[in-house]
């Protein structure tokens, strides 16, 4: 799933080949992709984009005297830049393709998702906040004004696993499974830690990681090429997809717990002081 440093770096690349460029065309290849129907996916066509911004992990095309294109790759969502597109309209299918948008240029891009869960989600809407998941995002922890104490005050009350809360958008905007992971290992603290117990010197720490970690990411993916994005996500990645690997700060084995519609990994040496986290999953299968 595109996370917060992804969706960051495919602004800036959108940014620079989208602004100053009308939408001609806007092609729905998947139905379920369309979130909105008024006013209807046709009323982006003829404007010009003047900014692309970021909420969370939704992508914003803001038009000129029109309204906004809103999209959110969710998990198995990607956009893929055309420098041509082809000629004519896609045909009808089964495969990948969702949603296709083409600029006067010839240029364009596509949205595509993988899989049988179609979750991948576009809005047609006046203001960005229409969209009830952007309407409820909590801060974005990169922005300037995110800083230790603001965090400590989101965390505070929360008697969720600290895992569970970082990934919460409406608690901190933009963290997924994988970087919420990669954030832990960072603090060298354990994912079932509760957030509300988290000490002062914690919390620090945790901040610390939470910016360092986001910002690295970012940075390794600015000027990447939108198609080359996932492949740079994963290669940066130190413990999460990496089960049975060493750990690259101590060498131990990097371990999993499993859930039904996801896994997280950590390093028991860097984070749980060598204990091995219950995985309820895997235990159920050794029975």
């Amino acid at each position: 799933m595109p996370e917060l440093p992804e969706v960051e770096a495919l602004k800036d690349f959108l940014t620079e080949h989208l602004v100053g460029h009308e939408i001609v065309r806007v092609l729905p290849m998947a139905i379920s992709v369309l979130k909105t129907y008024d006013p209807p996916l046709t009323a982006i066509e003829g404007h010009e984009v003047t900014a692309v911004h970021r909420h969370g992990k939704f992508l914003d095309l803001q038009t000129a005297g029109g309204p906004h294109l809103i999209t959110h790759l969710a998990r198995a969502g990607w956009l893929h830049w055309k420098d041509r597109l082809p000629d004519g309209p896609p045909k009808p299918g089964k495969g990948p393709l969702a949603l296709r948008v083409a600029l006067e240029t010839g240029e364009g891009f596509d949205l595509t998702e993988a899989g049988t869960q179609k979750r991948l989600a576009v809005y047609v809407v006046q203001d960005p906040q229409q969209v009830p998941g952007i309407a409820r995002l909590g801060p974005d922890p990169l922005a300037d004004d995110f800083d230790e104490p603001r965090l400590a005050a989101l965390l505070k009350d929360e008697r969720r696993q600290i895992k569970g809360a970082l990934r919460d958008q409406s608690l901190i905007a933009g963290v997924g499974n994988a970087y919420s992971d990669e954030i832990l290992h960072a603090a060298k603290m354990s994912p079932f830690k509760l957030a509300a117990k988290l000490t002062p010197e914690e919390t620090s720490t945790l901040y610390e990681a939470l910016r360092t970690t986001l910002t690295e990411a970012v940075n390794r993916s600015r000027g990447v090429a939108a198609g080359r994005l996932k492949s740079e996500k994963k290669s940066g990645l130190r413990v999460h997809g990496r089960t049975g690997e060493p750990c690259p700060v101590c060498g131990d084995t990097i371990r999993e717990v499993s859930f039904s519609d996801s896994s997280l990994q950590y390093c028991p040496t860097c984070q749980t002081g060598g204990h091995i986290l219950a995985d309820r999953r895997l235990s159920r299968l050794l029975k």
